[in-house]
């Protein structure tokens, strides 16, 4: 289930970008606090692009993305990203064990390490993403009203179900 909430995820995505004026996807946006829709595309894809870089050292360090402002300017080369990620997906069916790095000191150069797993960063890449997807709704439903967003856009599953079960009573 994993695996397919992510993959669902960057579906929707996917598909915010496709329907996203090119000149929109780089304007700043107030609602974003002056960051663009395709920042926050990037930043979001970048979290993913950390966990699949792991898959070959073993350790897993959101602090070192890369901030490739390619992904965040053109809408193809993230669309690109998302079907790359969603492959590395779909061949990562089992979980396996990874060192999560983070440096949360403001003026230190030190990082505190704990073990993780794949599927335990997966399941925060998936929280990650709803979180910017939230605040790209916000933007949407402001300033960029043509999109049409995917139904739950940017509404974690809990929220779902518990919405669907508070609607039955």
């Amino acid at each position: 289930m994993l695996h397919t909430s992510a993959k669902d995820l960057l579906s929707q995505l996917d598909q915010i970008i496709e329907s996203c004026k090119d000149e929109d996807f780089v304007r700043p946006l107030s609602e974003l606090s002056d960051s663009t829709f395709g920042q926050h595309i990037r930043h979001t894809l970048e979290f993913f692009i950390c966990l699949f870089d792991a898959k070959n050292n073993g350790v897993v360090n959101y602090d070192q993305r890369k901030h490739d402002t390619l992904i965040e300017t053109d809408k193809k080369l993230a669309r690109s990203v998302i079907a790359s990620i969603k492959d590395f997906i779909d061949k990562n069916q089992q979980d396996f064990e990874l060192t999560f790095e983070a440096n949360y000191a403001v003026s230190e150069e030190t990082n505190d390490t704990m073990k993780s797993s794949f599927y335990r960063e997966l399941s925060y890449n998936i929280e990650h993403a709803i979180h910017h997807m939230a605040l790209l709704k916000v933007a949407v439903k402001q300033s960029l009203t043509y999109i049409s967003l995917p139904e739950n856009f940017g509404v974690a599953s809990s929220t779902i179900r518990y919405r669907a079960s508070t609607k039955s009573n």
